[in-house]
């Protein structure tokens, strides 16, 4: 088969990620068009690949013969952006969230099955190499019945980092450090848990970031159809981005993740640590690892293969809603809610 021809649209902070992988990736994949509304941010990207074209019209994108196109912008436009790739005949692989509402998802959703393409939404850190063999000692039952889970973020975003058209809003952002940072330890309990939902109590606070409509503090109780309770906390108001912490317990031991390291402790055996692969001091941005690379890899390899893209966008609506629900309980005082979708 020929290489892939790919575009991409949104060529903001993340898109940094992306080109580093593109760049790995050149024996499979020619980059054609890069997109963005500040046509000299598409120009930066597209020089790096040769033949790119750059553009500030989603137009020209369309119009070409493209096999997948990257979908890199702002959360309120995932949806317009996907649906009008899939229906020009593109796949897609969009980055998180799948979309800010359970409507505009299941839309995405429907509009991939009735154009035959794919799509494939961004949670590049179910493929932390221990995050994948936690994943196989609670699939297997080493673990024993899960108990609970914990996860803790605490990053820095200071005023500045809203200073922009659509972060720190409602309406654009669809919320703050629950939907924008903290979905990922969110996904990747729901991940190992490998159960939904059944209830979330939530509380959501703006108490720094003052000059933001959305909250910058939140935490929950979140019970899964298991039994095991999800304590959950997230700040994006400390004063470094502290190492993201994640702990499954299980009846017959601990998997501790921090950042992208895993320790594993079971009973009568010696504890034992899963290094990561990717050395995150190599990435643009430390906290974004470099799992993306190793997600695009798995899209353009299931692609060749005619299987079905990660991670498949029902499983990321899944995420959404508990995102949904935990500012659905926290606006509402902490009353006990049921996700939109399970």
């Amino acid at each position: 088969m020929d290489k892939f021809r790919i575009g991409v649209i949104g060529c903001g902070r993340i898109s940094a990620v992306y080109k580093k992988a593109f760049e790995s990736m050149s024996d499979i994949l020619e980059v054609r068009i890069a997109v963005d509304k500040q046509k000299d941010r598409a120009e930066a990207f597209a020089a790096t690949f040769p033949g790119c074209i750059a553009s500030d019209d989603l137009d020209d994108l369309l119009s070409m013969q493209l096999d997948a196109v990257h979908v890199l912008t702002p959360h309120f436009l995932h949806k317009p952006h996907v649906e009008a790739c899939l229906n020009a005949g593109f796949n897609v692989l969009t980055e998180k969230p799948i979309a800010t509402t359970i409507e505009d998802a299941e839309s995405m959703i429907r509009t991939a099955g009735q154009t035959g393409r794919q799509l494939g939404v961004i949670f590049q850190n179910r493929y932390i190499e221990g995050i994948q063999e936690a994943k196989k000692l609670i699939e297997d039952g080493t673990l024993g019945k899960i108990r609970g889970a914990w996860s803790h973020l605490a990053w820095h975003r200071p005023p500045s980092y809203y200073q922009c058209d659509w972060k720190g809003s409602w309406e654009r952002e669809g919320g703050g450090v629950v939907i924008d940072q903290a979905i990922h330890s969110i996904d990747l309990v729901r991940y190992l848990m490998g159960c939904e939902v059944d209830e979330i109590q939530a509380h959501i606070a703006r108490r720094v970031l003052t000059m933001i409509e959305v909250e910058d503090e939140a935490d929950a109780a979140i019970r899964f159809s298991n039994g095991a309770v999800y304590a959950f906390s997230a700040c994006n108001y400390f004063v470094e981005n502290s190492p993201i912490r994640i702990e499954v317990a299980g009846e017959n031991g601990t998997i501790l993740l921090t950042e992208s390291v895993v320790d594993i402790s079971l009973k009568d055996r010696e504890p034992y640590r899963v290094e990561p692969s990717c050395d995150p001091n190599d990435s643009h941005v430390r906290y974004w690892g470099n799992y993306h690379a190793v997600q695009i890899a798995d899209f353009y390899s299931k692609l060749r293969d005619g299987k079905t893209v990660p991670w498949e966008p029902y499983d990321a609506l899944r995420t959404l809603a508990v995102v949904l629900g935990i500012y659905e309980s926290g606006k509402n005082g902490g009353v006990p809610v049921v996700p939109a979708v399970r």
